[in-house]
C-alpha cells in the first residue's frame, strides 16, 4: 500500500509545481491519458483539483467551435463529484459560449453529473461518453440530443 501512496505523491509533486496555464489541450490529454481513474480521484483534493478545474472551465469559451453551433441556444449544467460536488455552467448562445461558476436558477437544457476521473478523461479526449452513460458513470438529464452532440462543439483533444 505505501508504494501506491508514493506513486500519487509523485505526480501529485509533478502536477502541483505545473503552470496549468501554459500546458496545450494536447499535452494535458496526455497527462490525463497517463494516469488512473483512482490516481486522479486521488489528486482530486483541494488546490489542485481547484486550479485543474478552472482551467478547463477556463478553457471551454476558446476550445469552443461557433460554426457548429450555429444558432443554438443552451445552458448547460455540469455537476462534478469528488470530495465536494462542484457546478459550473456553459451558456452557448448568438454564437458565443461563456462559463460560471455555481448553480443558477435558470432552467439547464443538459445536465451532466459525473466524478473528477470521468470528467477529466471526457474534456481531453480519453473517455468515450457513450459507454460511461452505460456504465453510469456520466449521468445525463435534459436534451440526449444535445448531450450526443456536445463533441461537435469544441475542440476535444487527441492523447
Amino acid at each position: 500500500m505505501a508504494g501506491r501512496g508514493s506513486v500519487a505523491d509523485d505526480i501529485r509533486a509533478r502536477l502541483d509545481g505545473l503552470d496549468f496555464a501554459s500546458v496545450t489541450p494536447e499535452e494535458f490529454a496526455k497527462i490525463v491519458k497517463g494516469l488512473t481513474g483512482r490516481q486522479i480521484g486521488e489528486l482530486a483534493h483541494g488546490e489542485l483539483r481547484t486550479r485543474v478545474l478552472g482551467e478547463v472551465f477556463g478553457r471551454m469559451g476558446r476550445q469552443f467551435r461557433p460554426e457548429a453551433a450555429g444558432t443554438l441556444r443552451a445552458l448547460i449544467r455540469w455537476k462534478i463529484t469528488g470530495e465536494s460536488a462542484v457546478v459550473y455552467e456553459t451558456t452557448i448562445a448568438d454564437g458565443v459560449c461563456t462559463v460560471s461558476k455555481g448553480r443558477t436558477d435558470a432552467e439547464a437544457r443538459l445536465t451532466l453529473v459525473m466524478r473528477d476521473a470521468e470528467f477529466l478523461k471526457l474534456v481531453s479526449g480519453n473517455g468515450n461518453p457513450v459507454t460511461m452513460f452505460l456504465t453510469r458513470k456520466l449521468k445525463v438529464s435534459g436534451d440526449l440530443g444535445l448531450a450526443s452532440a456536445m463533441n461537435r462543439y469544441f475542440d476535444i483533444p487527441k492523447a
